[in-house]
Order: structure tokens, then sequence, then C-alpha cells
């Protein structure tokens, strides 16, 4: 059963973000865009996380992506297509110890700004980052064994912060995704 843990934010997660990068380069590299570090293990002002590194791979076709399940299954991901999300292949690591979560999409593709403007904008906003570390320590010790109760909760307070990020974004013209 998956618990839902939230730890000390550590440096040592761009480590592991930077090692898992050059693997996931090495495999996507015909389709490969861009990749990027995101989550609440890539913003240190959130001061809280699951140990889980968020990836987020832009590529230049999501229905290629399909090609690479084998190599990505044979580096421990389980291929998990869409879960949910039209447009997106989604591929944890790590079965109920999840290590990482790797989102991909296609160039253009709107959630591609919901998560680099989401991370920039807590990184700009340090109070706000510090409320959602807060709020996800909160949640997880009053849902340890309901990763899916966490994940509601925290739902609310994500969509705000994503309109608020993207808001701040047009206003500050970022041109960079």
């Amino acid at each position: 059963m998956r618990r839902t843990e939230i730890v000390p934010w550590t440096e040592n997660w761009f480590d592991l973000y930077r090692k898992e990068e050059a693997l996931l380069q090495s495999i996507f590299s015909n389709e490969l865009i861009d990749i990027h570090h995101i989550g609440s293990t890539s913003v240190p002002q959130i001061g809280f996380a699951k140990p889980i590194i968020d990836i987020l791979i832009i590529v230049q076709n999501i229905i290629k992506v399909d090609e690479y399940n084998e190599q990505m299954i044979h580096q421990g991901y389980k291929s998990r297509g869409e879960q949910g999300i039209a447009g997106r292949r989604y591929f944890p690591k790590g079965g109920d110890c999840r290590t990482h979560h790797v989102h991909i999409y296609e160039a253009g593709n709107i959630n591609i700004e919901y998560h680099l403007n989401f991370k920039e904008y807590l990184m700009n906003h340090p109070d706000e980052a510090t409320t959602y570390g807060k709020l996800k320590l909160h949640l997880a010790q009053q849902s340890p064994d309901n990763v899916h109760a966490y994940q509601d909760e925290k739902e609310a307070f994500c969509t705000e912060i994503v309109k608020k990020a993207m808001k701040w974004a047009t206003e500050n013209e970022r041109k960079d995704i």
C-alpha cells in the first residue's frame, strides 16, 4: 500500500534528478525537445515534499513515445499511458515506494505551461511556497494511508496557484516555454 510521506526538502533531489535526466535523455533522444525537474522536489522554497522526483519531458510527437515503453519498463518504470490526462504519457517508477514520476507532453500542450509556470511562480513567491509546504505536511499527517485523499485535498490549493502562475507568467512575459 502506498503511503503519503512528506519529508524536509533536500538538495540531494537535484542530484537524483540530474542522474535520471541523463538516463531519460538517452532513451528519448530522437523525440526529445526539452526536459525539466518539476514538482515540489524542484522548489526549495516549499520546504517539504514527497521524496518523488517529478520530471517533465517535452517531445516532438507524443504518439511515438509509446515506442519507448519497453525501454522505460527495462529501467524500472511502469507505462500508464495518459493516466487520465489527454495528450500525456505517464511513467511512475518504484511501485508502492515511488521514486520518480515522468510526465511527457508534445510541444505546445498547455500542461507544459501549467507545470513550468507553477514551479517558477512558487520559486518567485516564497511565502506562497512555504504555505504550500505546510499544507502538504498537514495533509500527509491527516491522511498518511490515503494517497488519493491527500491529492484531492491539495488540489484546490494547486488549482488556485496555477491560475495565479499563469497570470503572473503572462504579466512577466515568460518566453522560454
